[in-house]
């Protein structure tokens, strides 16, 4: 080939050569969405293969030794309630079957510190027995929807509520004070390591009575299962805006209780015996924050949804134990018990370590503990059950507590001496009730 026709061959290669950066950068481009989405989907892959692995792996600690994966494990037994107790012997007025029961002592050791005092007035109380199923509860609004059911898995009924954003469940609760506490049950089903991180129940407490947010303050309590996200506080003011670290990924799947106290400005709430949150000046006392509204957000809709029972509003919270130094007699709706049975519940306890406080304060004062019960059920039933109630007291304040068995005498008077009607759950709730009476 003569220097001649090699020329335009070169011009060729060079075109070529200076093109190949250019013509790279367009596949790149044209690759790059791909390339960048299959990326994403091989880390997907990944994150799923790892938190399988771990969540199996949480799954067979907490499985009896040789149970076998799919054997239900001792937290996921449904939690006795409205059914008919078992049968039991009476007559000696000692029997305490919440403390015979092991898993039920196990629960009582972990709640042994306790501090959550739920308030001594009842305003609100609606476990929905006067709801028929599939109705709206008659003691509740909602620009949403909803409706009372039973669940296979947990006793009593529950509201079913229906995800959406700005769809408030407002129960009738009168007035907020300054000093309340709030207490209920939740119950998730269909959660999985899909769940959003976003999927969250809110507690509100704002201004506006109806369906707007007004002035505010809320806690979103998350339910993700793929990570722990914590809880996110703030209020309208614009002084709180906060994430909070917090796993309760397993307690969500367990049916929580959960508790709040507001102490004028302060903010506090745990899930089952940990305290998560404890703000204190949360809550601006100015804006007149009296009504409590409800908001489940980003769960997927027919497959991942939200119970909640047991709704109990209470005025007080504050220190019981300067009134029984102070006034020598406390009575208290706070103590709660399974239904029709002796066995303390858990997140009771953090009113007992109070009263072990007081005695452990003054080492010359004696207590007689009084039980009370509703009207339901017989006379004579009752009487029994309220002794039975007063000696679970005192026995938990005896070997959780240390208290000398000495010091506490007890004493049951049934249904006999109701302060509030017995005709409303209301009432009921203010019934069921135990006393301290330092005695001379």
């Amino acid at each position: 080939m003569n220097a001649r026709s090699r020329l335009p061959m070169m011009a060729l290669l060079l075109m070529v050569f200076l093109c190949i950066p250019r013509l790279e950068a367009q596949l790149l481009k044209k690759l790059g969405k791909k390339a960048e989405r299959a990326a994403e989907r091989t880390v997907e892959r990944r994150v799923e293969r790892e938190t399988e692995k771990k969540t199996d792996a949480a799954l067979d600690s907490i499985l009896e030794p040789g149970s076998g994966r799919n054997a239900p494990s001792k937290e996921n037994v449904p939690v006795a309630g409205n059914d008919p107790p078992p049968p039991r012997q009476t007559g000696t007025g000692n029997e305490n079957p919440g403390m015979n029961n092991p898993e039920n002592s196990g629960a009582i050791e972990i709640y042994s510190k306790f501090d959550f005092v739920p308030g001594d007035t009842p305003i609100f109380y609606d476990d929905f027995s006067k709801d028929f199923i599939g109705d709206f509860p008659s003691k509740w609004n909602t620009n949403g929807s909803g409706e009372v059911v039973t669940l296979s898995n947990a006793t009593g009924k529950w509201l079913a509520m229906v995800p959406g954003y700005s769809t408030y469940y407002i129960p009738d609760v009168p007035a907020l004070p300054e000093e309340y506490t709030i207490e209920f049950d939740v119950m998730a089903t269909g959660l999985d390591q899909k769940t959003s991180s976003t999927a969250i129940m809110r507690v509100m407490l704002s201004d506006d009575p109806l369906f707007k947010s007004g002035n505010y303050a809320a806690a979103d309590i998350p339910f993700c299962q793929y990570h722990p996200v914590g809880f996110h506080v703030r209020n309208s003011r614009g002084d709180i805006n906060n994430n909070i670290q917090g796993d309760i990924r397993k307690a969500v799947m367990n049916q929580p209780h959960i508790s709040i106290a507001v102490n004028k400005e302060r903010f506090r709430l745990w899930v089952n015996e940990s305290k998560y949150i404890d703000i204190p000046r949360m809550i601006p006392v100015d804006q007149n924050l009296s009504t409590l509204k409800f908001e489940v957000i980003n769960f997927k809709d027919g497959k991942e949804r939200i119970f909640i029972k047991d709704l109990k509003v209470a005025e007080g919270g504050v220190d019981l134990r300067r009134k029984l130094l102070s006034e020598g007699a406390v009575s208290t709706n706070g103590i709660m018990f399974v239904s029709g049975s002796a066995e303390i519940q858990p997140q009771s306890m953090g009113i007992i370590r109070q009263v072990s406080q007081v005695l452990q304060e003054d080492n010359t004062m004696n207590l007689l503990i009084i039980g009370h019960t509703d009207s339901d059920g017989a006379d004579a039933a009752n009487l029994a059950l309220s002794k039975q109630r007063a000696d679970a007291v005192r026995d938990i304040l005896v070997e959780v507590y240390g208290v000398a068995p000495a010091r506490l005498a007890t004493e049951g008077k049934g249904e006999s001496e109701p302060v509030a009607s017995n005709d409303t759950p209301d009432g009921k709730a203010q019934n069921r009730r135990v006393e301290f009476k330092k005695q001379s």
